[in-house]
């Protein structure tokens, strides 16, 4: 449903016709308004369906490219990662039937991928963050063949003028800093568009930002990235934190991000939005090939314009409650696309998530008149980022300022609006029963998908390796969803103890240990004896301040220098230089582990610290895999007994 063909604006001049196109998609806008010529009276709904393809380990597949080819289905489209596809549903009109055959149609765009992958070795995952996934899937090389997003990273990182860098602190913390904007592929979500009509959609529109909180705490389910556990929905900071342009030092003042929540509420029309973005954000992206269309002259001609370079322009400036323009079998309509909620865990949850969106945007001008005089539109956004941090066990303030437990205010508030909502937007009763019973069962028993994945993290702790128990995870996850029952039925993910397991460590960043000691060149070496004293280091990496690998110093040498100084008894203070191996054989974090072990065999080495675009980010040493050789072995035996 977005602008593919783009490219960067680096030309003064064509950013200057950009911007003069853009104007005038307005200027006809604002006319189409006044005239009337915006579709009114009708309601429809659709969706699109972000899906991550995993392998038989249940890693990231990269493998999108052939799927998509093979498929051959235009609602098939490409994502940023090569990992990634999005199905764009059909238009559904209001109706009886509407969240049914929303339904039919996740349904359908499982089977078209899955049928599509399994050639491939892979299959569809719904989850908004999947858990196998590693900083080596989110390289420069995966990102999908697509002028669009090659674009899309050149002006980020202009605008940057840095590498992207993400800072989440929840239970855990993760400090990342990555060259591309392939970050932002970790993320999957479920957006749900909802077509209003420009005499309601100032309403409408401010409900669905008053509402974001509680839907998405009712819904989170994306709490782990790259083994640490975040925030209930850690998407909302991957995506925020990444795609932010803006420099450090501002001081004062207040420069707002391109992925934002907004600033205020809308007073009168859509308008409004665009007008902001607009004013705020004329560094963008415009449509590859300059549109000769002028849409003011269409409009005189009596013609339909179809505002491609505002839709090109909006396409990049990425609120979590979107304004949309479009034009569909010759008629314009305007619509909300509520980018908030992730993918999965099952197509009941979805369903139900949406459903129970659509209820409240239906019902809520009606259920609460004088809303943004009862409600401060910070309150909203403070709301939303409590319900990203901590889910159901956040509090929400509603209006007038009252305080409150998220669950009881879904159980009293939110939830028996959405059903009023739903039977006012036509929805048959077996179907409003159906989804908000889903909600209802979700929030009592406080399990959403991201509890229920933190819950059996925590279950599988000290059982296994990391690379095992996150492969679980996402093996529970993968059966879930093919069992489609909803997530709050789900028991909790358990360790096999006789599960094959050999797979979980084909490569070397499923075998690496993270978690590092390093020392600098100018140390002192009673610091770096100290240190591998204490924590028990066989192995120490030297690294400069841009966390580049120098050196390595084995506990062998270690002692070997100290002993010769002794002997000599040698005055000046020791260094890390002075010991350290400079220019260690390394591996990659893809590295297959055979290559890994062959490596060490030939060199010589017990240990091999891992090295990414010239950083280390681990090291991987011959007990990581006699460990595993000891673990796979005692299984083998296992399963020879029982046979």
């Amino acid at each position: 449903m977005g602008v593919q063909r783009v490219s960067s604006n680096k030309d003064a001049e064509a950013a200057g016709r950009a911007t003069q196109a853009v104007l005038r998609d307005l200027s006809a806008l604002d006319q189409m308004l006044q005239a009337g010529q915006i579709e009114a009276g009708f309601r429809r709904i659709g969706a699109e369906q972000e899906l991550i393809l995993v392998d038989r380990s249940l890693r990231p597949a990269p493998v999108a490219t052939e799927v998509i080819e093979r498929i051959g289905d235009d609602r098939v489209v490409p994502e940023l990662g090569m990992f990634n596809v999005e199905f764009n549903c059909d238009p559904i009109d209001a109706g009886p039937d509407c969240i049914d055959v929303l339904e039919g149609h996740l349904t359908d765009a499982m089977r078209i991928v899955s049928d599509g992958a399994e050639p491939s070795g892979a299959e569809p995952l719904m989850t908004g963050v999947c858990p196998t996934l590693e900083l080596a899937h989110l390289r420069r090389q995966y990102m999908a063949p697509s002028d669009r997003y090659t674009a899309l990273d050149e002006m980020l990182r202009r605008l940057r003028g840095s590498d992207y860098e993400l800072r989440i602190e929840g239970p855990d913390e993760l400090l990342v800093r990555h060259p591309s904007v392939m970050l932002e592929a970790a993320n999957t979500s479920f957006q749900v568009h909802y077509q209003s009509d420009p005499e309601r959609f100032p309403d409408e529109y401010n409900v669905s930002l008053a509402v974001a909180g509680p839907l998405l705490a009712a819904c989170a389910n994306s709490p782990v990235l790259f083994g640490k556990r975040l925030w209930r929905e850690t998407r909302i900071a991957i995506f925020q934190q990444v795609v932010d342009t803006r420099s450090t030092g501002a001081g004062h003042r207040e420069m707002p991000a391109r992925v934002r929540f907004g600033e205020s509420w809308v007073e009168r029309s859509i308008l409004e939005i665009f007008r902001a973005d607009v004013a705020r954000f004329r560094h963008g992206l415009v449509p590859a090939g300059e549109s000769t269309e002028d849409p003011l002259e269409l409009l005189e001609r009596g013609e339909l314009p179809k505002l491609r370079a505002l839709q090109a322009f909006n396409s990049c400036v990425y609120r979590w409650m979107r304004p949309c323009f479009g034009v569909s079998g010759g008629v314009a309509h305007i619509r909300i696309e509520n980018r908030v909620l992730p993918a999965g865990p099952t197509i009941a949850d979805e369903v139900a998530g949406a459903a129970f969106w659509i209820g409240l945007v239906s019902e809520g001008p009606h259920a609460w008149p004088g809303l943004t005089e009862r409600m401060d539109f910070r309150d909203a956004r403070s709301n939303f980022l409590s319900a990203a941090q901590r889910g159901l066990a956040c509090h929400l303030t509603w209006l007038d300022g009252v305080e409150r437990p998220a669950r009881e205010l879904l159980e009293s508030e939110f939830i028996p609006v959405a059903r009023r909502g739903l039977e006012r937007f036509g929805v048959d009763s077996a179907a409003i029963e159906r989804t908000m019973s889903v909600i209802e069962r979700r929030v009592s028993s406080g399990r959403t998908g991201a509890k229920w994945l933190l819950d059996s993290a925590a279950s599988l702790h000290g059982r296994g390796t990391r690379a095992q128990r996150l492969g679980r995870l996402t093996r529970e996850m993968l059966e879930g969803q093919k069992r489609g029952d909803p997530v709050h039925t789900w028991e909790l993910a358990a360790h096999e103890e006789n599960a094959r397991i050999s797979s979980t460590f084909a490569t070397v960043s499923q075998c690496m240990s993270t978690d590092l000691f390093t020392v600098e060149e100018d140390e002192p070496i009673d610091l770096v004896a100290s240190i591998m004293d204490w924590e028990h280091l066989r192995h120490i990496p030297v690294e400069n301040e841009d966390h580049q690998l120098v050196g390595l110093i084995s506990y062998r040498e270690l002692l070997r220098l100290l002993a010769r100084a002794e002997r000599s008894g040698q005055p000046r203070p020791i260094r890390a230089a002075d010991v350290m191996v400079p220019d260690p054989v390394t591996a990659s974090p893809d590295m297959p582990s055979a290559e890994a072990i062959r490596l060490m065999c030939e060199k010589k080495v017990s240990c091999l610290p891992v090295v990414e675009e010239g950083r280390l980010v681990g090291v991987v040493s011959e007990r990581d895999y006699t460990e595993i050789a000891r673990d796979l072995l005692e299984r083998a035996l296992a399963e020879d007994v029982d046979e």
